[in-house]
């Protein structure tokens, strides 16, 4: 299909396409004559990626690239495509690459819930975060810990499930980056309903079920 063409099927101006192709993010056409290239379906595949991973989740361009970087070859070699897992995990929740030292409290988490003990920026976050909890006054017991690690555990094995290895690359990373976002979202509005409802029943009024929606 010609550019005009690709911009109706993909929904991109297309002025975005030539940027896209400019910065590299997009792979050329195959060229057809001097003032012309031909696009195909890889080419409508990137552009959803790159539009849900810039509207959905709300990366950035250097973030965008980062991804399809990390994408190059993951098709090609075993375990590739495990590895981009782990960088689409870092830029969508905004991991970074500091290793603190490593938690008493989290290596007897990942001994509780048999949990592989390898390096992770996942598991550098923990460490980190945990850290500044305990600067902050708010420290975490490890009772605390094993129940937000089980919870964790169920969640990821559902989240994980609904990403099709056998997709597409750029669909395998569109379900795996917008699936996490969305999902850390909709975890933490679950969690605010949840202390939401707990609070009413320690501190508010006795009659639990007053008006709200679908009530009269």
């Amino acid at each position: 299909m010609r550019l005009a063409e690709l911009s109706d099927v993909s929904g991109v101006s297309p002025a975005s396409i030539k940027f896209y192709l400019r910065e590299g993010l997009l792979d050329a056409g195959e060229r057809v004559n001097s003032t012309r290239a031909s696009y195909g379906e890889q080419h409508v595949r990137r552009l959803r990626l790159i539009t849900g991973l810039r509207s959905v989740v709300g990366l950035g361009l250097p973030e965008v690239r980062r991804i399809i970087e990390a994408a190059v070859g993951a098709d090609d070699l075993p375990g590739r495509r495990l590895a981009l897992l782990g960088t689409v995990q870092s830029v969508v929740l905004r991991l970074g690459d500091e290793q603190p030292d490593a938690s008493p409290a989290v290596d007897a988490l990942l001994r509780d819930l048999d949990w592989p003990d390898a390096p992770s920026e996942a598991r550098s976050a923990v460490d980190r975060h945990l850290a500044e909890m305990e600067a902050a006054g708010v420290p975490v017991d490890r009772t605390t810990l094993a129940v937000y690690g089980r919870a964790a555990d169920l969640v990821a094995d559902v989240q994980l499930s609904e990403t099709d290895a056998r997709a597409e690359l750029e669909d395998f990373i569109l379900m795996a980056a917008v699936g996490l976002h969305m999902h850390q979202r909709l975890i933490l509005t679950i969690l605010g309903l949840a202390q939401a409802s707990h609070s009413i029943r320690r501190y508010g009024p006795g009659d639990h079920a007053g008006p709200g929606p679908g009530r009269p």
